[in-house]
């Protein structure tokens, strides 16, 4: 794959003030929330005339539960006032800065969307599309103008996940990535732009590779599905909101990510294996990996970052002392109390 081509000296990155969001799914609204709250005029379209009558209660509704947690910085009815919903899809586009496509998984839908968008928008307008499988190579390679064309993919539900991937396909622009990445800064999410398309993108392949391994583990009568879900909920989970795969493994073994290799890319190796893969580590890429890490740490001592993890971690646990899994069913399993005999008050 080639690169994308440079900008033109004057394509510096736009500043959208308005977004056209269309499609009110789950996706579509959350997207306006986030534009919105940020102080973005938003109009949606939605072909789905009844989906399209209850976009803006949706949008009232979601914007209440994150006033009440003290997730919002104005009131409902200010963050609203930016909110409308148009009746055709020229209506929305029209005056638009920014085009968010949040439509159906389907390549065939895409394509035909983003034809008239591209047909119906400024060519300076940025289009993208919220898939969280489809390449804009898909979907946008026949457009006359797709070099104003890519994806970005937000994690769901993006008003608490404040990640979006910014997926280039070879035409696309740097002046439209410059863009989109603008527009995400502004609306507090982080973009992460991947270097080339591939599909599943970064944020799915992450989530595929554990999947994977805990459909094995339940499958092979290993562990069950339910503590599949509590190993990660109150362990890797927890780890993970303050330190990603990379740091922990930085600061779980003295010596770092080199050693944490050394001890365990075997291991894992031999899992992969196990699994139908083969894709050990090698020593370019734990370098690079280790030398990236260490230059983003606080400090120059091991020990000191260590005591950095676990102060973050004091603070997270605080807060969740006292939060239990809303979605399980708290009380004892039977399979729990198989075996165990209910002790008395003593006589």
């Amino acid at each position: 794959m080639t690169s994308p081509p440079p900008a033109r000296p004057d394509a510096a990155a736009s500043v959208a003030d308005t977004v056209a969001v269309i499609g009110a799914g789950s996706i579509g609204i959350a997207w306006t929330i986030i534009f919105a709250s940020a102080g973005i005029r938003v109009r949606i379209f939605e072909a789905a005339p009844g989906v399209r009558r209850a976009a803006m209660d949706e949008v009232a509704h979601m914007l209440g539960e994150l006033s009440g947690a003290g997730l919002l910085d104005e009131p409902v009815a200010t963050v609203l006032k930016r909110v409308e919903v148009l009746e055709s899809l020229e209506a929305a586009v029209s005056g638009a800065h920014f085009v968010q496509e949040c439509v159906i998984e389907d390549l065939g839908v895409k394509q035909s969307l983003f034809a008239q968008l591209d047909a119906l928008t400024d060519p300076r307008v940025v289009l993208a599309s919220s898939t969280s499988t489809i390449t804009a190579s898909a979907f946008a390679a026949g457009l006359a103008r797709r070099e104003r064309c890519l994806v970005v993919h937000p994690a769901n539900p993006p008003y608490f996940l404040r990640v979006a991937e910014v997926v280039p396909a070879p035409f696309t622009a740097a002046s439209t990535v410059a863009t989109a990445r603008a527009l995400l800064l502004r609306a507090r999410l982080t973009p992460i732009v991947l270097g080339r398309e591939i599909e599943g993108f970064a944020f799915n392949r992450l989530q595929a590779a554990m999947l994977r391994e805990a459909y094995c583990l339940v499958r092979d009568g290993v562990v069950s599905a339910e503590d599949i879900d509590t190993l990660v909920r109150e362990g890797l989970g927890l780890r993970w909101s303050v330190i990603g795969p990379f740091t922990t493994s930085e600061l779980n073994t003295r010596g770092g990510l080199r050693r944490h290799a050394e001890v365990l890319g075997p291991v894992y190796a031999r899992i992969a294996v196990e699994r139908g893969g083969d894709n050990p580590w090698n020593p370019d890429t734990i370098e690079h990996v280790a030398s990236t890490i260490e230059q983003r740490l606080p400090h120059p001592a091991w020990e000191d970052n260590v005591r950095e993890r676990d102060r973050a971690m004091m603070r997270l646990a605080s807060l969740l002392q006292h939060f239990d899994n809303p979605l399980a069913d708290v009380r004892p399993r039977r399979e729990d109390l198989a075996g165990v005999t209910p002790m008395t008050a003593p006589q």
